[in-house]
């Protein structure tokens, strides 16, 4: 890619109207996330009709799968930040080595992950919340979801270098295909071939490999500022922890949002499978509803990243204020639909009046409290990719786990099976706290004028 291509890019990120540019990063990350949302949907209803326990075991290996997407998010967010800013301040080789340095050290931690994971593997579906019920079904998915562990790593990582280079569509071009795959793949090899649960993990492996072969043709064809190679990596122990203490708040995001995973199944499994499987449905859902707020954050990232390394400071303050306001109307507007269609959905997960019975009433309590994600996930964003690692990493652990794991002990045994419930919609209202003295320190240091 010429320079001429790297400075109509530059242009792009600092000069376009901040509600257009963030719209336009935002629909990409937005419609990918969705997509592949509706394939998590539909992976689930048709895991459903092998019985309650097979359903469970797809929540308790989705735990794990948030742990892949950690070290993903980990290298992927972390030498995307610095990318972002590398390319505000025109350092486009600069932002190759800090990108090479990222995608060969995920693919790296994932192989060595895969492994352990492997040699231990029936210690991990119990660690992961499994009932005696629910393992032989969990060991058998999670079988398919290791031998794919590095390109699942490996493609959430170039979908944020893709994210914070400005070219969203790209990455979702991989994770697209990939959905649309893993659906056509579900049914064909559960039930024409008769594979069962084992099916659904090897549609989704076969559907992960060819996402990570479409978004690194990309980079192999040029069609990026960021050059993906050997000779671009630097191995140097500061400059590879710099990556990682960067991308750390996507870690401890994802890393405790796994762990909290696990903890609730392991409330819920007195309750029966039903209660896994319920609330299991709920956080697939949710995630459906939040994933517009999420896109949106990401979207806004690349902007915050380019405009902070350019010293655009205005700027910066107008794209965190549309992006806070676009992404609360839209997450009330989808709360409220929600809100009133909570039976019909989670009966698509699992046709069981005890699983609905839990379901529902979990989905409209988090409905209601929905209003607070998008404040509190701008303005981690913001932290994170203007290299502020410390305060992101601190809201990220509050809000992904240190406020609800306590929350979720505290009302489980005081309440029970309705704590399990409540849990999550009282710790989204709990966050917004330290979320707004956050933001109220950053805007306070951030310079008023542009430099």
């Amino acid at each position: 890619m010429g320079n001429k291509a790297n400075t109509n890019q530059y242009e792009k990120m600092t000069m376009t109207p901040i509600p257009r540019l963030i719209v336009t990063l935002s629909i990409p990350t937005i419609f990918g996330m969705l997509f592949t949302d509706i394939y998590h949907l539909v992976d689930t209803a048709f895991v459903g009709m092998l019985g309650t326990s097979a359903s469970g075991a797809v929540g308790i290996v989705f735990g794990f799968m948030a742990i892949l997407q950690a070290i993903g998010f980990l290298f992927g967010q972390g030498c995307g930040s610095i990318m972002s800013r590398l390319f505000g301040k025109h350092d486009d080789k600069g932002a190759s080595r800090a990108g090479s340095t990222g995608f060969f050290g995920a693919l790296t931690l994932s192989i060595i992950a895969e492994i352990i994971c492997f040699i231990f593997l029936d210690q991990l579906v119990m660690i992961l919340g499994s009932t005696k019920t629910i393992a032989p079904y969990a060991k058998t998915y999670i079988t398919y979801i290791l031998i794919a562990a590095p390109f699942i790593v490996a493609s959430f990582t170039m979908n944020n270098i893709l994210r914070y280079e400005g070219k969203a569509s790209l990455g979702m071009v991989g994770l697209l295909v990939g959905a649309i795959l893993n659906m056509v793949g579900d049914p064909i090899l559960m039930f024409v071939l008769d594979m069962g649960i084992a099916g659904a993990g090897l549609s989704t492996c076969l559907s992960q490999f060819v996402s990570f072969v479409i978004l690194l043709s990309f980079f192999l064809r040029g069609k990026t500022i960021c050059k993906l190679t050997l000779k671009n990596v630097v191995l140097r122990a500061d400059y590879i922890g710099n990556i990682m203490a960067t991308g750390l708040p996507s870690l401890i995001r994802q890393g405790l949002q796994s762990a909290s995973t696990i903890i609730l199944n392991m409330a819920a499994a007195p309750y029966g499978d039903a209660a896994i499987s319920g609330m299991s449905a709920v956080s697939r859902i949710t995630f459906f509803v939040f994933s517009v707020c999420l896109g949106i954050g990401q979207g806004f990232q690349p902007v915050s990243g380019f405009n902070y390394g350019a010293s655009k400071f205005k700027r910066l303050r107008k794209a965190f204020d549309y992006a806070f306001k676009l992404a609360t109307i839209l997450i009330v507007i989808l709360s409220v639909v929600v809100f009133f269609t909570a039976t019909p959905l989670v009966k698509l997960m699992r046709d069981d009046p005890e699983v609905i019975n839990i379901g529902v009433r979990a989905l409209k309590l988090q409905c209601l409290t929905s209003v607070f994600l998008p404040f509190c996930t701008m303005t981690e964003m913001l932290l994170q990719s203007t290299g502020k690692r410390l305060h992101a990493s601190l809201l990220s652990s509050l809000k992904s786990g240190i406020l609800f794991i306590p929350t979720l002990l505290l009302l489980v045994y005081f309440r029970g099976l309705n704590g399990i419930q409540e849990a999550q919609p009282v710790t989204n209202f709990l966050q917004v706290i330290p979320s707004f003295i956050l933001a109220l320190w950053y805007f306070r240091k951030l310079p008023k004028e542009d430099a």
